[in-house]
């Protein structure tokens, strides 16, 4: 059962009391009882269950009132990739800002995913997640009509970005959005985690440590399932647009790296070594880094590496991940493997680097890359930057 404490905690008045929020937690925990008699969700604990229920009531409100959040998702989903929700696509009943069956799967199998390590990685088309999410869909659909209108989720309404007087109204939005919102929340869980496990909270100054490392991550950090910034998140649901892009300076040079890379490769811009001692070996003949020494000993003992340079950036190191990679180049290639690891690139976090990723699978060679379990190449495929995005978050778009 979710309290009232637990689910205020996720609406935007917190800690005051509106006028709906007693219904909607009925609607959240109606959710609960649901799974449990229907026996939905066996795979997951029940506590998981109860915040996917809070998760989807979130987006239940947003629906109901169009507070901007969702209406802000899916305009970007459909700007990035053709279509509104991922992997579900889109049929002819579909109305935009309005309770959805493959909206209700989506964040279904958003918040089961992103806060269940055991099932992380779990396919979006799982039997178990469809049949509960329709299940939960069904429930929604019948009391669509007579739910209230959210007193909290209009805040988002007639809100203007450089408005002075809006600004502390914005600020307060920002805040919500990035620490307590339906759609941030899960896919910052892990963020969050890792910021927690970095600082010692038994010590005096552990809590204000946190707090501030908290501040540097909403100003730093992406977040949500497109992995935005907060900043383009605001823009988005306040103004319907993402914001100017920062000018981004071109350096007049090419990297020093890049020459020398180039010029062993015969102009390639990405180079497969077995071993640390070949890796060190180019670094040496190729680049002209110091003879009789033991370069980036941190790699020593890893295997199947990969090199990659950028006329800007220089050169970047990815390990362990060459046999996933179907490169003409690439000797190591190894497809039984790579059918069992490839999808790694687009969910463990610092497994590949963005701009590796991001060249691997535009160029299509990551195609054997499915959610465990399955076989179904095509939906990774159609959706790796999503997934990218969706499990990687500052991993992929930190730079």
């Amino acid at each position: 059962m979710i309290t009232m404490q637990q689910f205020l905690l996720r609406q935007p008045s917190a800690p005051e009391v509106t006028a709906t929020d007693e219904y909607y937690l009925g609607v959240a925990n109606h959710l609960v009882e649901k799974a449990k008699e229907r026996k939905l969700f066996p795979s997951y604990p029940e506590k998981v269950v109860e915040r996917a229920a809070m998760t989807l009531t979130g987006y239940y409100q947003d629906v109901i009132c169009d507070a901007g959040i969702w209406r802000s998702f899916i305009t970007e989903c459909r700007r990035f990739y053709g279509q509104g929700v991922p992997f579900y696509g889109e049929d002819e009943e579909y109305v935009d800002v309005e309770l959805n069956k493959a909206d209700v799967c989506f964040m279904t199998w958003y918040a089961l995913s992103m806060t269940y390590e055991d099932r992380r990685v779990c396919s979006p088309l799982d039997s178990e997640i469809v049949k509960g999410a329709t299940e939960w869909w069904e429930y929604l659909e019948s009391v669509y009509d007579e739910s209230p209108l959210p007193v909290d989720y209009r805040m988002t309404h007639e809100l203007e970005i450089h408005a002075q007087e809006d600004t502390e109204a914005i600020y307060k939005l920002g805040n919500w959005l990035f620490m307590h919102c339906y759609l941030m929340t899960p896919a910052y869980a892990l963020t969050l985690s890792e910021i927690a496990a970095s600082v010692d909270l038994t010590k005096d100054e552990g809590m204000a440590e946190l707090q501030k490392r908290m501040e540097q991550s909403m100003m730093e950090d992406p977040t949500g399932p497109l992995a935005l910034f907060l900043r383009e998140w605001l823009y988005l649901i306040v103004e319907g647009k993402m914001p100017p892009a920062p000018k981004r300076k071109v350096e007049a040079t090419e990297h020093k790296y890049y020459t020398a890379f180039t010029k062993a490769t015969g102009g390639e811009t990405v180079k497969f070594f077995p071993s640390y001692e070949a890796l060190n070996r180019f670094f040496i003949d190729a680049l002209g880094w110091a003879e009789n020494e033991e370069h980036l000993p941190q790699m020593k003992g890893e295997k199947d590496f990969i090199l990659m340079v950028n006329k800007e950036k220089g050169m970047l190191v990815a390990r362990n991940i060459a046999r996933c990679i179907a490169h003409p180049d690439n000797p190591l290639y190894d497809k039984e493997y790579a059918s069992e690891h490839a999808i790694e690139l687009l969910t463990e976090r610092g497994c590949c680097p963005g701009d590796l990723l991001r060249y691997v699978c535009e160029n299509g060679y990551l195609p054997d890359a499915v959610f465990p379990g399955t076989t179904d190449h095509k939906l990774v495929a159609d959706n790796w930057d999503f997934i990218a995005r969706c499990y990687l978050q500052q991993y992929y778009r930190g730079d």
